[in-house]
């Protein structure tokens, strides 16, 4: 078998330094195919030499450039369904929240969650609707800011 397909996953470890690089130039290329209007064509070749075109949809170049981007950048990353059910540690980690926190979270019934015997789950996609509102509020709470900011001379 294939050495590179035993390999341990990104959320086993961090990409190398020539990974990160072989990613960035990935993502310059597939970034460089993308057309506004519509899906993006790639061209690949196999190992016979023989060109495939591979078509993207939108979301799934935009979603191929974000893993890409991250790999480049030298970070890891972790793929979650959205119907994943995640531990109260893996949300708060991906909030970037403490345990004790994304509790209260849960126990004012900002975040959904289920019980399984004593333990809380909570689905992936709960926690991404939370995460967004939660970043959108922040980014308006920002904005008024910056504007109060602005109109009283302060910047």
């Amino acid at each position: 078998m294939n050495a590179a397909l035993n390999a341990p996953a990104f959320n086993e470890r961090l990409p190398t330094e020539l990974e990160s690089t072989n990613a960035e130039t990935l993502r310059q290329i597939v970034a460089s195919q993308i057309k506004e209007d519509g899906e993006t064509v790639i061209n690949i070749s196999n190992v016979e030499g023989e060109t495939q075109p591979i078509t993207l949809s939108p979301a799934l170049a935009h979603s191929f450039l974000e893993l890409l981007r991250l790999v480049s950048s030298g970070r890891g990353f972790q793929l979650i369904p959205l119907d994943s059910q995640l531990t109260t540690q893996q949300a708060a980690d991906i909030l970037n929240v403490s345990r004790p926190h994304l509790i209260k979270l849960l126990e004012r019934d900002e975040i959904p969650f289920d019980r399984v015997g004593r333990h809380r789950r909570i689905k992936a996609s709960d926690l991404m609707a939370y995460k967004d509102k939660r970043d959108t509020e922040r980014a308006d709470a920002l904005a008024d800011l910056a504007e109060f900011d602005g109109e009283h001379g302060l910047l």
